[in-house]
């Protein structure tokens, strides 16, 4: 029986495109330190994936992972938390970030009118990896519990529906100068994942639930 055929859309590699073969594939992602790429299983798929974020497709498999028991031994000390609130979609908004283990608060910003949950939890992820760079703490790591903040780093950009309007236009500076910052600088803390089905609630948490 022949092999059926695969698609492979590269978001980020040599060329980023829909490529037919593996083979072609592995050109495109070999010795790139950040590869992006996924496997299809028809033309059509790979042409709307290619046209989407990389995130959307392995969400599934991402939250899967992170949502393993595991014990609280197994949080990183060396680390620090971040969490937003909203009062609202859209609401009054604010975030802060403390240090995983001491709950000792490094920074708290807000509230800011008609934000969302999302946009806190970005820019208090690119908020803590200016802290950490600023003061050469790269060894660091990070703890957020939202996916979507992850992946908004990742990508260095913000994909939100929230409008623009007179009472948020501080916020949007804030999300237009951290994605300047994310574009202009290199880091290599580590974002990682909260696993609040172990552990509960983040620390960086605001007990408002």
């Amino acid at each position: 029986m022949a092999k059926k055929q695969k698609y492979y859309v590269v978001w980020e590699g040599n060329l980023p495109g829909i490529y037919n073969t593996w083979e072609e594939c592995q050109l495109q992602i070999k010795g790139h330190p950040c590869a992006k790429y996924k496997a299809f299983d028809s033309r059509a798929e790979a042409e709307y994936a290619n046209k989407r974020n990389y995130f959307e497709f392995v969400k599934k498999a991402a939250k899967s992972t992170s949502t393993k028991n595991q014990s609280k031994s197994e949080i990183i000390a060396d680390s620090i938390s971040v969490d937003a609130a909203c009062s609202g979609n859209p609401g009054l908004m604010e975030y802060q970030c403390v240090e995983t283990i001491s709950g000792k608060l490094l920074f708290h910003k807000g509230p800011f009118k008609e934000g969302t949950n999302n946009i806190g939890e970005f820019l208090g992820l690119v908020h803590a990896l200016a802290l950490l760079k600023k003061h050469d703490n790269t060894h660091t790591s990070i703890y957020t519990d939202s996916m979507t903040a992850m992946s908004w780093v990742k990508n260095k950009k913000v994909k939100s529906n929230l409008a623009p309007s007179s009472n948020n236009t501080e916020l949007f500076d804030l999300i237009a100068r951290a994605e300047s910052w994310l574009k202009t600088n290199t880091f290599v803390s580590k974002i990682i994942k909260w696993n609040t089905k172990s552990w509960g609630e983040i620390p960086a948490d605001f007990g408002r639930k």
